[in-house]
């Protein structure tokens, strides 16, 4: 299905709970992925909750934003989102990048919707610390992209220079367009850790033990900053735990909701 938005054309899809039409859980995406990745989470709950999932504008199907977009001017964007479905009260269940929306969303002083229960799956959010060798790296990339820039570097060594530049930066940066990089950016910049404290609602944490793009002390820390938390941990999972262990995580998700 596809509804219109501020001009955007969004594409979601509603999978209803005969047994509760009106209790929703929303799933939220992570950086990069369409809404059918996330459909075995809509089968481990669908008996619980009718489900929504959507493409954000720039994922999947959905219309692109016009200019790069920040945490949360995608957040606002999903409450005019649930509005314009008539949804004023839900579980919220998010995978990385989704994982950044529901921190921004509840912990805002005034949200519009009421949130029920949270799911933190993988979720981004904690700026990672930025090690010596890390920082060696940076100073080393801005130095080269200075001189890739010089008029002689150009005419002397112009395909060197693309194909350095083709390999800079992880794989979601490079594979996204000029305006969703420019997203990804101000996202993974932000930190949100100083957020974390002002969740109130009741919130599990999913996390792979074997994570690499939101490492499990991520997860720990935010267990030990979000009030009302808890941590649960699937063993020799990586960032798409729910992939993964399917089995596992719909036992966990459940016990949860």
């Amino acid at each position: 299905m596809v509804i219109q938005i501020d001009g955007y054309n969004v594409n979601y899809n509603i999978s209803v709970c005969s047994a509760a039409p009106d209790r929703y859980a929303v799933i939220l995406q992570g950086w990069g992925t369409t809404m059918k990745v996330y459909d075995s989470v809509v089968s481990a709950i669908n008996h619980k909750y009718t489900v929504v999932t959507l493409d954000l504008p720039g994922f999947g199907e959905s219309t692109e934003p016009r200019e790069a977009w920040s945490v949360s001017d995608y957040t606002d964007f999903f409450i005019r989102f649930l509005e314009a479905l008539g949804i004023k009260s839900c579980t919220l269940i998010g995978h990385s990048y989704g994982g950044r929306m529901i921190i921004t969303l509840a912990s805002r002083e005034n949200c519009p919707v009421t949130l029920e229960k949270l799911v933190l799956v993988d979720s981004a959010g904690i700026l990672p610390k930025k090690t010596f060798s890390k920082k060696v790296k940076v100073a080393r990339y801005k130095i080269l992209k200075k001189l890739a820039g010089l008029k002689i570097a150009k005419l002397l060594f112009g395909n060197l220079i693309d194909d350095w530049k083709s390999r800079q930066g992880s794989e979601d940066y490079r594979n996204a367009s000029p305006v969703m990089r420019q997203c990804l950016v101000k996202a993974v910049n932000e930190d949100l850790t100083e957020r974390l404290p002002r969740i109130k609602q009741e919130t599990l944490l999913i996390w792979g033990d074997k994570d690499t793009a939101t490492p499990l002390s991520d997860g720990q820390k935010m267990d030990e900053l979000i009030p009302n938390s808890g941590l649960a941990v699937i063993q020799g999972t990586g960032h798409y735990s729910f992939l993964e262990q399917p089995v596992v995580f719909k036992n966990i998700i459940n016990a949860f909701l």
